[in-house]
């Protein structure tokens, strides 16, 4: 739960960067809020949820 938190403020504030400087049109914000709707109620919302899981668990063993 912690790391989907994570992920949507994440992706929020790089949205909310992006309409600030004009790289994103509000009308493409919306097209993809409605994807991601859509996406997670396919059967592919299981797979990009392990996904991003992996991800965030290798990232997260990472030492620098």
């Amino acid at each position: 739960m912690a790391i989907s938190v994570s992920v949507v403020l994440l992706l929020l504030i790089l949205a909310i960067v992006f309409l600030r400087n004009g790289a994103l049109k509000i009308t493409h914000a919306i097209v993809c809020v409605l994807l991601g709707f859509y996406l997670a109620s396919t059967s592919m919302a299981p797979t990009i949820q392990n996904g991003l899981t992996a991800t965030a668990n290798i990232v997260s063993n990472l030492n620098p």
